[in-house]
């Protein structure tokens, strides 16, 4: 009965152990992909409202309003 509950104490640890490991694994994949969405995302974002601004002003500068 004594070497069943050592045993179980045994894995307790190990589970604890487990679960410190996966959180740390949450928390980097979490910051991956806010990181991945600010070098990604956002600039094409930001190129959706730059660009129209952009073309009409080179197409007003060379004289291309026709196109």
């Amino acid at each position: 009965m004594e070497e069943l509950l050592k045993k179980i104490e045994e894995q307790q640890v190990k589970i604890d152990a487990m679960y410190v490991s996966v959180e740390k694994l949450r928390k980097y994949f979490l910051w991956t992909l806010v990181i991945t969405v600010v070098t990604i995302a956002l600039p094409i974002v930001a190129m959706m409202f730059i660009l129209p601004s952009l073309i009409s002003t080179l197409s007003g500068a060379y004289g291309l309003g026709g196109i």
